[in-house]
């Protein structure tokens, strides 16, 4: 934490922006109606969506501490091993990093880069860059499941093969800035035999039913950890999003739950072709979900149900949003305090440019697999 002083002219500007921000709503929809709607569309969000998340997240908390317990993970690791070295040019252990942020959240590689077991497989180079290849799995396994939920299971694997391309266009871009930073020239070799050094794995007591049962209840809680967490994001940032996102209902402005002034659909219009092009978006309205992922995927997730019943999105587009919400996973809210965990603070700006290029890259890739599924099938 830093110390400032009282109040600048930062404070006066923001004043003036809530103060306009309020009276912009208030023309349009009518001071109480303002109120009304901030209140009940945040409680709709938390009954029907953030309820609904947190079960997600528990599940599949439980799941992944059954797996890790069991090897399944360090099986996982050993199998992926010589992909991660080959395409992404990081040390083969990378990969238990990408299974537990997948598992979990985007923090989970900074528990892992203070394990010297893991951590010293890596050259300087490369721990930089291991923001942004965990990053791009964070909360994989909850907004998948999410996803599927909804019925949208093709879609969400499709997303899943859209992440994985935008964390090697991410991690590949910023391993060419730690390089340059670092001063190393050349074809890189990745030492073989340092990268097979194996981590080994603590287990709880006990026989196996109650490894079991203690993994599996353990995970939960982690889980439901994780969904408390995304409580806020889901409430304030959702809502406020939503309240730009829709306009007033079928008898005008009541009060009711999701209207508001459709500010970012404009956005959209302006942005469509180009998203068009790139994502292949079915309305202008999507465009809040990338923005939304940039802070908190799991703000993110709550729109989704939304624009499903409205008809707003397809397939495609649930497929692009899974992509997209993988790879950035709120990646502009963690990626500073990521950075400084790790003791790259100076290279964060080349972090988040290369993780921006990643998210964009899932998007696209997601988008175009997704045609050729289709064409294909």
């Amino acid at each position: 934490m830093r110390t400032k002083k009282a109040f600048g002219i930062q404070t006066v500007l923001l004043l003036l922006a809530l103060v306009g921000a309020l009276v912009f709503f208030s023309i349009e929809m009518g001071l109480s109606n303002f109120f009304s709607t901030l209140m009940a569309t945040a409680h709709d969000l938390l009954l029907n969506t953030v309820f609904f998340i947190m079960a997600i997240t528990v599940l599949s908390g439980a799941f992944g501490s059954f797996l890790a317990e069991f090897g399944v993970l360090e099986l996982l690791n050993w199998i992926l091993a010589p992909i991660v070295r080959l395409i992404w040019r990081m040390p083969g252990v990378s990969a238990i990093g990408a299974l537990s942020t997948y598992i979990s959240d985007n923090p989970a590689i900074i528990a892992l880069s203070k394990d010297a077991s893991f951590i010293d497989n890596f050259d300087e180079y490369q721990k930089p860059a291991l923001a942004n290849f965990g990053t791009a799995f964070g909360m994989g396994l909850i907004v998948t499941a999410f996803m599927m939920a909804q019925g949208f299971f093709k879609e969400a694997f499709i997303g899943n093969l859209g992440a994985v391309a935008g964390s090697i266009v991410s991690t590949r871009i910023m391993l060419r800035f730690t390089r340059k930073e670092f001063g190393i020239d050349g074809k890189i070799r990745i030492n073989e035999k340092r990268t097979m050094k194996p981590i080994g794995r603590e287990i709880r007591d006990g026989n196996v039913f109650q490894r079991i049962l203690s993994s599996l209840l353990e995970g939960g809680k982690n889980g439901l950890e994780i969904g408390f967490q995304i409580v806020p994001g889901v409430l304030v940032i959702c809502t406020l999003v939503l309240m730009m996102t829709f306009g007033p209902g079928d008898s005008g402005y009541d009060g009711s739950a999701f209207q508001g002034v459709p500010v970012l659909p404009l956005l959209g219009k302006v942005l469509y072709y180009p998203m068009k092009i790139l994502f292949g978006f079915t309305s202008p309205d999507a465009i809040a979900f990338p923005i939304t992922a940039l802070g908190a995927v799991g703000a993110a997730l709550a729109l989704v149900p939304r624009f499903v019943s409205e008809g707003l999105v397809k397939g495609g587009d649930i497929a692009v949003f899974t992509a997209i919400g993988m790879c950035w996973s709120g990646y502009l809210s963690t990626h500073i305090a990521m950075m400084d965990s790790l003791g790259y603070r100076k290279l964060t700006s080349k972090a988040i440019l290369s993780h921006t290029i990643g998210g964009v890259a899932a998007g696209v890739t997601a988008h175009y697999v997704y045609i050729l599924v289709v064409f294909l099938s």
